[in-house]
């Protein structure tokens, strides 16, 4: 146990040996819940392309680090019949893998719009190339004599032997040759103008996942290659090449969750800052009709979002016939000399000749006000006014400018007693 506890302590290469045959199932856990997080969105827009090649080569990554798992690969081994024929299957896998990242980023850089000859033919290119390297792969080992099972080092005990030589150095090759043309075409894409930031990020973790399995391959190939000149890294296969490859999935599924997930979840807090933008002046039409909104149990944060503006414009519309517009424009002007910006300062207007209808509504309630007004602008800016409302400093500032002084035992102006909270905007 001490030996052990030093070993783990003092060699991460002996960390990973120790915990190889469960390693590989980190990956593809993290690709399993990447798969998982991009499915409602695939199912639900299952006619995007795209986003069902990207469900593809979520589910290609993931079938590779499943089947490189030493338990997997003694299991298709033993259901076969066949030692070693896990091999060609992972490779393939991986094969595959290639060529599908290339296909997706050529697609999703130049547009599925795009039609053009270079386009069609560089995914002809990348079809027939890696096509023939799987055949190739299964006809190397068909030819080669590896009957000794290898669940973990095969890279490196069959390095000097033929055909199956062969076949890890074309794997080899191929992967990294595609990882670097993807990640040339990925860091490419990133410098190009106009991107969304969301896409721009999303591409800055591909393109470091991809960077990280050129380190990957040059760990593989170093290992290999020192076994053709008689020395032994294979630590560098078995210790070191896991954890890179570990890392490696977990950017390249951030990678490809970044571009969509992030904007669900700033759109979706758009939706709910703007819902909670409007509790002041909901509150305000409340106290106006009544009653708020009923419950609706599960509603979506769009739904809530679209119940609430419906309210506010119902209970506005008829209001806005108590508004004054000669005071709404004295204390738009009041509020530009205080120094507000001029969209602040017609949102402030708008708000305290807001507060003035409310109060003359509440001491003639029968009476249905003037004449009707132009009401577009405030129906449009309710957004604006709610936040206006949330400052009632400012709204006491430019009433005090607006409000001429009261005459001794003169009535109170309407409105002067409608404030609001520094918190929510209720009326006091």
């Amino acid at each position: 146990m001490t030996d052990l506890a030093a070993r783990l302590a003092f060699s991460p290469a002996g960390f990973v040996n120790e915990f190889y045959p469960s390693f590989w199932w980190i990956p593809a856990g993290v690709l399993t819940a990447a798969l998982a997080i991009k499915l409602p969105s695939i199912i639900r827009l299952w006619g995007d392309p795209m986003l069902r090649a990207v469900g593809g080569l979520l589910l290609l990554a993931c079938a590779v680090f499943v089947f490189v798992a030493p338990s997997t690969i003694a299991w298709v081994n033993r259901i076969t019949g066949i030692p070693n024929i896990a091999a060609p299957w992972v490779y393939s896998l991986l094969m595959a893998y290639c060529g599908s990242c290339l296909l997706l980023i050529i697609a999703w850089r130049n547009g599925l719009s795009d039609r053009s000859d270079a386009t069609a033919r560089a995914m002809r290119r990348v079809i027939v190339t890696y096509s023939g390297v799987i055949v190739s792969l299964w006809v190397l080992f068909a030819l080669a004599d590896g009957h000794v099972e290898r669940l973990r080092d095969l890279d490196t005990y069959y390095a000097t032997t033929p055909y199956l030589r062969e076949m890890i150095l074309l794997y080899l090759l191929a992967h990294t040759v595609a990882t670097l043309i993807t990640s040339w075409l990925i860091w490419n894409w990133v410098r190009t103008d106009g991107l969304d930031a969301w896409l721009r990020w999303g591409l800055k973790f591909l393109g470091v996942g991809y960077v990280v399995q050129v380190v990957f391959d040059a760990v593989k190939l170093t290992a290999v290659t020192a076994r053709w000149t008689g020395a032994d890294l294979d630590w560098l296969s078995t210790g070191v090449a896991p954890p890179v490859a570990c890392l490696s999935a977990i950017l390249i599924a951030v990678g490809f969750i970044l571009p969509h997930a992030g904007q669900y979840l700033h759109d979706r807090w758009r939706v709910r800052l703007a819902h909670r933008e409007l509790r002041p002046l909901y509150l305000l039409m409340r106290s106006v009709n009544g009653g708020g909104m009923p419950v609706v149990l599960r509603a979506t944060p769009e739904l809530r979002l679209i119940r609430r503006e419906t309210f506010i414009r119902d209970v506005l519309l008829p209001l806005a016939r108590h508004i004054d517009e000669e005071r709404r424009g004295r204390s738009h002007r009041a509020a530009l000399s205080l120094g507000l910006e001029p969209e602040r300062a017609k949102a402030a207007a708008a708000a305290l000749a807001i507060q003035d209808a409310v109060a003359v509504r509440h001491r003639a309630p029968a009476d249905d006000g003037g004449p009707g007004h132009d009401t577009t602008d405030l129906l449009r800016d309710i957004g604006a006014v709610s936040r206006a409302l949330r400052r009632p400093d400012v709204l006491l500032a430019v009433r005090a400018r607006t409000r001429p002084a009261p005459a001794a035992g003169a009535a109170p102006e309407p409105g002067a007693a409608a404030r609001t909270t520094p918190e929510d905007g209720r009326v006091a």
